[in-house]
């Protein structure tokens, strides 16, 4: 069971396995709630262990200072030196728009050699950087820049490492960035890493979010983290993936977010002509698992009760999983909990664990330390739950853990200013597969229409026909 995004250049494909876990049966109501946990594997399947180099174009941008340029003097021309082989880059420096430093000249892009790279490496020594004078345009010229930019190079892979200080962030930015991401989706990926300690991490993790990437604050090591960057957009094995979910008529709500390894927030792209098919198209995957929590919003008029229905089909590539759930009566109580009902749980406990440690961290660099205190615990109780370390340790650094297990915590005297990095890696931080997958086999085709169908579904759910 295969899937090609990428091309011809891309073979063999990878496998795909696909494992739905429902949260529980529903109420009949005019908005009920559907949850479904779903697990998604990708295994190499003899694929090529890395992508090859001129699949990728990456902009490598540089939003800093001046007061801040011993932060990238030796990183960037270390990172340039390191690129491989035949990859497409372009280097963008500061000023107050984005100015294209390298390559020169009328060439948009570079193919890195070893010409290319030593010719790179000596214009990044005298990099413009903000100086004193008209403000900087802020992150949204950033990723607009990048955007026209990529445009012209059809790769498999496009990416956007952004090196800032925070220097340009604008106070316009937040409307403005948002439109930028809403145009960017899809077109390319981001990579953030912050420098110095004056930028804000909520447009940080905006960025990271919305353009599949991560934000991390970088202290010492640059360069590296550079390099680490561009290696992982080698490992990626099928650039664009996209989840489709078919609905029946009655749901009229449908989203996906994945939750691990990175919690993104993914947009539903409806298919013209079919009202009832949503593609949520998702980027950059390695070998290994990813999960997501679909919602669904439905309606029970004229549903049934106490009858299996299907409420979607979520397919990837030809591997298909049904979404069955039953309405019960209201003054009844259902049998027994779904087996999947412990997965959706974990998955928005674990979520709520993430998001109560950057509330927390939050409040207290803005000095509101009742609900610091409040959050924090909140964050720590689940993390026990949980055995996840990273998120105790993280409450350590700014608080004594008096009981874990009941969530009480006491503040420790902190610099606030200090804060931001601990805030990016709560919201960006990479996150294990919250439980081990079920392979989903191709499930059969209708013999009426033809749609596909999952491996247990009985009804299908384009025609309504029975499947044999």
């Amino acid at each position: 069971m295969t899937y090609d995004m990428s091309g011809p250049t891309r073979q063999p494909q990878p496998g795909i396995r696909l494992h739905v876990d429902l949260g529980g049966d529903p109420r009949p109501h005019r908005s009920a709630k559907i949850e479904a946990h779903l697990r998604v594997d990708v295994a190499a399947d003899g694929a090529p262990t890395d992508l090859p180099a001129v699949q990728l174009a990456v902009i490598i941008a540089v939003d800093v200072a001046e007061s801040n340029r011993a932060a990238v003097r030796h990183a960037l021309p270390a990172a340039l030196r390191a690129l491989p082989d035949r990859i497409s880059f372009a280097v963008l420096g500061s000023g107050p728009e984005p100015v294209r430093c390298y390559p020169r000249g009328d060439d948009e892009w570079a193919v890195a050699d070893q010409g290319a790279r030593r010719r790179a490496a000596f214009v990044a020594g005298s990099l413009p950087l903000h100086r004193e004078g008209p403000r900087p345009a802020g992150y949204a010229a950033w990723v607009a820049g990048a955007r026209s930019l990529l445009a012209g190079r059809p790769v498999s892979v496009r990416h956007l490492v952004l090196i800032t200080d925070g220097s340009s962030a604008a106070a316009t930015d937040g409307h403005r960035l948002e439109e930028e991401l809403e145009a960017c989706a899809g077109r390319f990926t981001c990579d953030v890493f912050a420098v110095g300690s004056d930028w804000a991490p909520d447009p940080l993790l905006a960025l990271a979010e919305r353009l599949h990437g991560t934000a991390e604050f970088v202290d010492d090591g640059l360069g590296r983290a550079i390099t680490a960057a561009i290696q992982r957009l080698r490992r990626v094995h099928t650039p664009q993936l996209p989840i489709e979910v078919t609905v029946r008529p009655s749901v009229r709500q449908v989203s996906l977010s994945e939750k691990a390894p990175r919690p993104h927030r993914l947009g539903g792209l409806p298919e013209p002509g079919r009202p009832h098919r949503w593609s949520f198209p998702t980027y950059q995957w390695e070998q290994g698992g990813r999960d997501y929590l679909l919602t669904l919003v439905a309606d029970s008029d004229g549903d049934p009760l106490e009858t299996e229905l299907q409420f979607a089909m979520v397919s990837i590539g030809d591997v298909h999983a049904p979404v069955t759930a039953r309405w019960h009566l209201p003054e009844q109580s259902p049998p027994h909990a779904p087996a999947g009902a412990d997965s959706v749980r974990t998955l928005n406990a674990t979520a709520r664990m993430r998001s109560a440690l950057r509330q927390g961290l939050v409040a207290l660099r803005e000095h509101r330390r009742d609900t610091a205190e409040d959050r924090l615990g909140q964050a720590a109780r689940l993390a026990v739950r949980f055995g996840t370390d990273w998120v105790l340790d993280e409450i350590r650094a700014v608080a004594h853990i008096e009981d874990a297990a009941e969530g009480r915590v006491r503040l420790r005297a902190v610099d606030t200013g200090t804060l931001g990095p601990m805030i990016l890696r709560a919201g960006s931080r990479p996150g294990g597969p919250l439980a081990d997958a079920v392979g989903a086999r191709p499930g059969p085709g209708c013999g009426n229409c033809g749609a596909p169908a999952g491996s247990e579904a009985r009804y299908c759910i384009a025609c309504g026909e029975r499947l044999l």
